[in-house]
């Protein structure tokens, strides 16, 4: 795209704007300049309440898709792409979840995590073929961050997506952005300009960590992989995680310490059956047949039992 019609995009974008709140900035003392920031970042979840419904629309499309045997595909660049591939990251410790069943592009690749690698969010054909490389097929959902909106890498994954016939959702922070008209679903927070002209990372940044929390955390407790507000599916992989493990088998059931301990070891360190098997007073294989039965909804196989 030629360098005056990139200019011309940009000055109608939100997020690109001067904010008349922080035209100062410059001169503030430290404390002033943190006022200043927090008091922009309370916006931001009063945008977020504007979209709820676009974002329960695709959780809705998630939890059919996992029920399915389908996968989450997030996929950005820079800040966007680095918020993506850090919610996919969380879901494999924090809900006992394979790793390829969240998955997080960045444009760029692994390398693009650490250091910018700015040149690959220009290629539409980068964003497909990276799709290409996970088989994508019309049972997952790929989930396109884009603080702009016009990013080429997320409009052609989401165009692809599209073309696979996978459900396609569109985050971005501007109103009737690019990759908002190609998806399914488009959310669209709208944050206003940013503290720093044009730096994403901030509100926009911070919407779109608040938005992919709500899409992976809200999906995974319809799948049942939360008990009332515990984290019944954590993986225990270190020793900070045992003990919540431990933690939270007495605070789901009011044993003590050492009951919670011998449950887990009878439950081969399965926080949900170690609990289902001291609320229901079943065997392990009993307990484990019952949570199949109800798809591993804790709260549906206790209710069966009174």
């Amino acid at each position: 795209m030629p360098t005056s019609a990139l200019l011309s995009d940009l000055a109608k974008l939100t997020s690109e704007g001067r904010n008349p709140d922080t035209l100062d900035i410059d001169q503030q003392s430290t404390l002033q300049i943190l006022y200043t920031m927090n008091a922009q970042d309370k916006q931001v979840p009063d945008a977020i309440v504007q979209v709820l419904p676009a974002i329960g629309a695709a959780v809705d499309k998630i939890v059919a898709a996992f029920e399915q045997g389908g996968r989450l595909i997030y996929m950005g660049a820079g800040t966007s792409g680095r918020l993506g591939v850090l919610d996919a990251a969380e879901c494999p410790p924090t809900f006992s979840v394979p790793p390829e069943q969240v998955v997080g592009l960045i444009a760029g690749g692994n390398e693009a995590m650490f250091r910018a690698q700015e040149g690959t969010e220009d290629s539409e054909s980068l964003g497909a073929h990276d799709l290409q490389q996970l088989s994508l097929t019309a049972h997952d959902v790929v989930v396109g961050i884009a603080a702009s909106g016009r990013t080429p890498y997320v409009i052609g994954g989401l165009n692809y997506a599209r073309h696979i016939g996978a459900t396609t959702v569109a985050l971005a922070c501007n109103k009737n952005s690019l990759i908002g008209q190609v998806a399914d679903i488009a959310i669209e927070p709208q944050v206003g300009p940013e503290v720093i002209t044009g730096s994403t990372r901030l509100k926009s940044g911070t919407a779109q960590k608040l938005i992919l929390n709500m899409l992976s955390t809200a999906s995974m407790i319809r799948m049942g992989k939360v008990y009332q507000n515990l984290m019944v599916d954590l993986t225990a992989s270190n020793l900070k995680l045992e003990a919540r493990a431990q933690r939270i088998v007495m605070q789901a059931t009011e044993v003590s310490a050492e009951q919670a301990a011998s449950a887990l070891m009878a439950a081969d360190q399965q926080v949900k059956l170690a609990i289902f098997m001291l609320l229901s007073g079943l065997d392990k294989t009993q307990a484990q047949a019952q949570l199949q039965q109800h798809s591993g909804k804790l709260s549906s196989a206790l209710h069966t039992l009174k």
